[in-house]
């Protein structure tokens, strides 16, 4: 589970139907070999894909909105482009080598969800914010670092909000 760059969320005890759709997909998208696996958290599964993670959400949300039965397990798509320990330091020194994403006069907001972990959001956050030379804006940030912590390790992501896919609001904005 160490080696992932999507984060699919699904509704508990569904995991292993969400594990073949988002492999279907992916395979659909031109990945010959994805894989997946489950999460120590119900109701999450990691895959890893060859393919951009961040075009693979805008990929999805093309094809949730041209064929929507085909999401029937996924619930959420987020974009991870660095696995790493949960450790302050690793994450700080990971949101620093990403930071030109956040261009000088745009926005950010950091979002935090851990699961199965012990370690501080405060400093997590605090940590990260200031590493991050930009104006916060938490309403309607231009980028949003994204660190979703799953016991000892922590996935990173600087990206925009549209890069997070979520099937149901989606399908409400339709």
């Amino acid at each position: 589970m160490n080696n992932f760059n999507l984060l699919v969320s699904s509704a508990r005890g569904t995991e292993e139907e969400a594990n073949h759709e988002i492999r279907y997909l992916l395979r659909e998208m031109g990945d010959s070999s994805p894989t997946t696996d489950f999460a120590p958290v119900s109701g999450l599964t990691v895959a890893k894909t060859v393919l951009d993670p961040v075009k693979v959400t805008s990929e999805l949300r093309r094809v949730l909105k041209h064929r929507p039965w085909q999401f029937r397990y996924i619930l959420k798509v987020k974009p991870i482009e660095q696995v790493l320990s949960c450790e302050i330091t690793a994450i700080s020194e990971a949101v620093l080598n990403r930071i030109r994403k956040v261009g000088a006069d745009e926005t950010f907001r950091v979002s935090l969800e851990k699961r199965r972990s012990r370690a501080s959001s405060k400093e997590i956050i605090d940590a990260v914010a200031s590493k991050v030379p930009r104006k916060v804006e938490l309403r309607n940030p231009d980028k949003i670092v994204l660190i979703e912590v799953i016991g000892n390790i922590a996935g990173v992501s600087i990206i925009s909000p549209g890069n997070i896919l979520g099937i149901e609001k989606e399908k409400r904005s339709f």
